[in-house]
């Protein structure tokens, strides 16, 4: 075979490889909450085949109702197994067992990561649009968050000093998606001051002591929980009685997605409530 011969053969495999590659999956489960969200939002019609049960709660779904029209999984490699998928979507807290068991089945699993920060709402919808062969939806879609973030960060002056308080005392600062969520919201973290700057447990003392203008608490959920009793101890009641106070939906928080907008917006309006009292 001549030389140019075996240079055009190599350059036609090389073109066969990357279109075999470039070939967007047609079978799609997600398995996780945030990628199920993200995955409704991208997909092609027709291309993702189940999500997670978890996206039909309302409670923590930005998108339940959308997620009523596709069959839900629990995250069961028999299950996802048997409805023959050419390609999984899990989280990097997915069930591990799960995910190695479909890769040794030869199902590929594309696994990613929690965003924790408005900036990763970008790379999460740019990830997706990639290993589903969607990127200029994709790309549509961030163009958009971002000019919606934009029109909703404003410079303030002086900022209210607001503290993020959910079940079992636990806090979020500013290096989580929450945090950044009350900063574009016009708030400065209290937390932050008493060394709270990646979250965790707030003691009620550095709570009260804290005094923030605002106090944040999380939705609860209609079963009784021992998590939550902490919310109603006198510190909280009293913060509440005295200081601007919210209610966040667990939904708009959760996940980095676009949806995370509404909850900038929301905690935005509780700000300007309290500049008009």
């Amino acid at each position: 075979m001549r030389r140019s011969e075996v240079i055009a053969l190599g350059a036609a495999l090389l073109f066969a490889g990357s279109a075999a590659l470039a070939e967007a999956p047609r079978r799609v489960v997600s398995m996780n909450l945030c990628t199920d969200q993200l995955a409704m939002l991208v997909a092609a019609p027709g291309q993702l085949l189940s999500v997670s049960h978890l996206a039909a709660d309302p409670r923590g779904s930005a998108m339940a109702e959308a997620a009523a029209a596709y069959p839900t999984n629990h995250g069961l490699a028999e299950e996802i197994y048997l409805m023959r998928p050419d390609l999984v979507i899990a989280g990097t807290f997915s069930s591990r067992a799960t995910v190695d068991m479909l890769r040794r089945l030869d199902i590929p699993v594309a696994v990613f990561d929690p965003a924790y920060g408005l900036d990763e709402v970008r790379d999460r919808l740019a990830q997706m649009g990639d290993v589903l062969g969607r990127e200029e939806t994709a790309l549509a879609l961030a163009a958009d968050y971002d000019a919606r973030l934009a029109a909703l960060r404003v410079e303030l002056a002086a900022r209210p000093r607001a503290a993020l308080y959910y079940a079992n005392g636990y806090t979020s600062g500013d290096r989580t998606l929450a945090g950044q969520i009350l900063i574009a919201a016009g708030f400065e973290n209290a937390a932050v001051e008493a060394g709270f700057a990646s979250g965790g447990i707030l003691p009620l003392e550095v709570l009260a002591m804290l005094e923030p203008d605002a106090l944040i608490t999380g939705r609860r959920y209609p079963a009784a929980s021992r998590s939550e009793e902490i919310l109603d101890h006198p510190v909280v009641e009293t913060l509440r009685e005295h200081r601007a106070r919210a209610t966040i939906a667990d939904r708009d928080w959760v996940c980095g997605t676009p949806y995370v907008l509404r909850a900038i917006a929301d905690l935005a309006g509780t700000r300007t409530v309290m500049g008009e009292e």
